[in-house]
């Protein structure tokens, strides 16, 4: 039986997630992770944003139903400061939040600030990007350092994604479309990193 060390920089769940305990994940009950997602320190996802439902019938005994701010899926990696926020409006006369979806193999680089209403799968955003309120990214779509994708923008798949505003500057060739997998990276991030395939 192996013997754990005590108290690593991560807490790793039964899904293989990984999490910084320098990190903050605020309302984790509406928070769900796929699993094998790495979260570095000093992130912060906001879990606490949730939809708010005035319901008016008469099921409203306990409260709100399964009420999702943040999923993630499987593989994916949060650098360093970055933060999720669920997108809000208004909606039938009141504010409201509405989900953040994120696919699979979707890396945020550091201090990067995402409030999009969906982020397909294989998605790379760079370092220091702000993705407005409700914006759309679709599938293997790569977002360069410092771009700002103003809210609402949709951005098609296989695109490549530059500016303030953001704008499509180019597309990701045939055959580019592993660079997106994030298997290796998960591997090097831990209580027991391994070094990168060489």
């Amino acid at each position: 039986m192996s013997r754990r060390p005590p108290r690593g920089e991560y807490i790793e769940t039964d899904t293989g997630n990984k999490v910084a305990r320098k990190a903050t994940l605020v309302g984790t009950q509406n928070i769900m992770l796929g699993g094998k997602t790495v979260i570095q320190p000093e992130v912060m996802i906001r879990g606490d944003l949730v939809r708010s439902i005035q319901s008016s019938s008469s099921s409203s005994s306990s409260g709100t139903p399964n009420n999702t701010a943040v999923a993630i899926g499987r593989y994916c990696f949060l650098s360093r400061a970055s933060c999720l926020r669920p997108p809000g409006r208004f909606y039938k006369g009141a504010f409201t939040y509405m989900p953040l979806r994120m696919g699979d193999h979707v890396f945020v680089g550091p201090s990067s600030v995402v409030q999009a209403a969906s982020i397909g799968s294989h998605v790379h955003i760079g370092a220091r990007v702000v993705v407005g309120e409700f914006a759309i990214i679709k599938d293997y779509v790569r977002v360069l350092d410092e771009t700002v994708i103003p809210p609402n923008m949709v951005i098609p798949s296989f695109s490549i994604v530059a500016g303030q505003p953001a704008r499509v500057i180019g597309e990701v060739p045939e055959g580019g479309h592993e660079a997106f997998e994030l298997r290796d990276l998960y591997k090097t991030v831990g209580n027991n990193p391994q070094p990168p395939a060489s």
